[in-house]
């Protein structure tokens, strides 16, 4: 590493109020020229607003913050890129019907006699940048049809093409591969080895943090708790300086046997929202007492999948059967009293109501049982609240209290209500789909404790998770999806998540396995 001694980025006494939150508290930190800076924390611990504030999207309330040695007096993404920091957001901000070409040179555009856009020189220029970058792409792609990876590959030298040689990702490796993660990182680390640059990157996954950064700084509850060298500290110790206590992620105890198939999909097609096939003749089992997990990237059926057993989303073709009924054609309601549960992907569109209470919404489809009425018409609040109460401890939800309207939560606590209550409901079969998504690495191995008992409970489980860590820890078996197909099914203890990953961009199938076999 270069001029490591160097300061490219310095923050003092830094802090930022919004109104009732105090996000970023006291915060000094200097970040040097030439590393790769990995920065931690819980949902909500406050990291990726001390970043805005680096790219100027706040202004802090309070402190410095100065950039290749000049304080920064003016808070502006613009004013952020003229002094080289450059910021690509989990959620990318490209033009989707635009080419890569015409993406990287918005709001910088070569132009003919001043005039009229240059698309050529454009082209020329996104040439020079894969060339200088290593980061392969084809400048007349159009956006919209390139994978998430490719598009990740657009946003950063977007980044470069404005001159940034600070640069800010947020959470790089969220939809990528592993072969994705690994080409990733390669480029980070030529890039900062042959030119001097810094890298801060924002991630919660720790493992990722140990193979790429130099160092590491670790937030929580608004405030910079350590800063340490990678090189010198253990995953277990920054998950524990992460959530202010001891957390540890052991072997999960897998009891019972395999029961009987009580998922049963066959030859199932499904359309996308676009009214393109999503599902496309898809089959699967799932038994009573064990998880079957689904590997894929974002975007190839897995997400219509679940919705279309739930009862979320209409059925082109093919049979679904929940515990040996049809349920084809019935409502989410119909298909919750076969005995089903459902964990959303999207909390806030399906998995809760915003403007509700806390408890309300831990009483949805518990609201008519006899414990909680008189005379069968009277709702008995006591045993309302006490319920509530009860399910609100145990699953340490965090906020003002069971009266406390959901909207106002957090990400993080807003995802244990959901849990709380689908679990709570005691099905013979879960759907889960991103269950640890913006959760703390500490309700992240609370959560997975509780799956595994729910698997050995004998509950038949389906796992739709974007990290793939986390569909090795809990899948008994693991099937791979490529354009709404099964590309492979595995045992998890007999592959490798880099192997898996070829399956899951569809450069290998089942049929080549079975081939190869042979």
């Amino acid at each position: 590493m270069k001029d490591q001694n160097e300061i490219a980025v310095s923050f003092s006494h830094v802090s930022m109020q919004f109104p009732g939150v105090l996000a970023n508290d006291d915060i000094s930190l200097d970040i040097r020229r030439g590393e790769i800076f990995a920065l931690v924390g819980e949902n909500g611990a406050g990291k990726s607003t001390l970043m805005n504030l680096l790219y100027g999207i706040h202004t802090p309330t309070s402190g410095e913050i100065t950039v290749q040695g000049e304080k920064i007096t003016q808070f502006s993404p613009k004013n952020a890129i003229a002094h080289g920091v450059g910021m690509v957001h989990q959620h990318f901000m490209l033009v989707p019907s635009f080419t890569v070409a015409q993406n990287i040179v918005m709001r910088q555009e070569p132009r003919k006699l001043g005039l009229f856009f240059d698309n050529r020189a454009a082209e020329d220029i996104t040439r020079q940048l894969v060339a200088e970058y290593g980061l392969q792409v084809e400048p007349s792609a159009v956006v919209q049809e390139i994978s998430v990876g490719l598009q990740q590959r657009v946003e950063i030298l977007k980044a470069f093409y404005r001159g940034a040689d600070i640069l800010i990702l947020d959470e790089p490796t969220a939809v990528l591969t592993p072969q994705e993660t690994d080409e990733l990182f390669d480029v980070i680390r030529r890039i900062v080895a042959e030119k001097n640059m810094t890298v801060i990157i924002i991630t919660h996954k720790l493992g990722e943090v140990m193979a790429i950064s130099h160092r590491v700084g670790v937030m929580r509850k608004g405030k910079l708790v350590g800063v340490e060298e990678t090189a010198h500290v253990t995953q277990r110790q920054l998950a524990s300086m992460m959530v202010g206590r001891p957390v540890l992620f052991d072997q999960l105890a897998r009891t019972g046997t395999r029961g009987a198939v009580q998922i049963a999909v066959e030859d199932l097609t499904v359309q996308n929202d676009r009214g393109l096939r999503a599902v496309n003749g898809l089959s699967l089992q799932v038994h009573a007492g064990e998880v079957l997990g689904i590997a894929a990237i974002e975007g190839n059926g897995q997400s219509e999948l679940l919705e279309a057993i739930a009862g979320m989303r209409p059925v082109t073709g093919g049979s679904i059967c929940i515990c040996g009924q049809n349920a084809v054609g019935r409502t989410p309601g119909e298909i919750r009293a076969m005995g089903l549960a459902h964990i959303p992907e999207d909390r806030l569109a399906t998995g809760v109501s915003k403007d509700a209470s806390v408890q309300d919404n831990l009483l949805v489809g518990k609201h008519m049982l006899p414990e909680f009425n008189r005379f069968g018409f009277h709702q008995d609040t006591r045993a309302i609240a006490q319920y509530s109460q009860q399910i609100y401890d145990s699953f340490d939800i965090r906020g003002s209290g069971i009266d406390m309207r959901v909207g106002d939560m957090s990400g993080g606590n807003m995802q244990k209500v959901v849990v709380a209550r689908e679990f709570s409901f005691d099905t013979p079969v879960l759907l889960i789909s991103q269950p640890t998504r913006g959760v703390d690495v500490g309700a992240m191995a609370f959560f997975h404790s509780r799956i595994i008992e729910k698997r050995n409970s004998g509950c038949a489980i389906l796992l739709v998770s974007a990290d793939l860590d986390e569909v090795f820890r809990l899948s008994d078996r693991i099937i791979t999806l490529y354009e709404g197909e099964i590309t492979g099914e595995f045992d998890p203890s007999a592959i490798s998540k880099e192997e898996i990953g070829y399956y899951m961009t569809g450069s290998r199938s089942g049929k080549e396995l079975a081939h190869e076999e042979a």
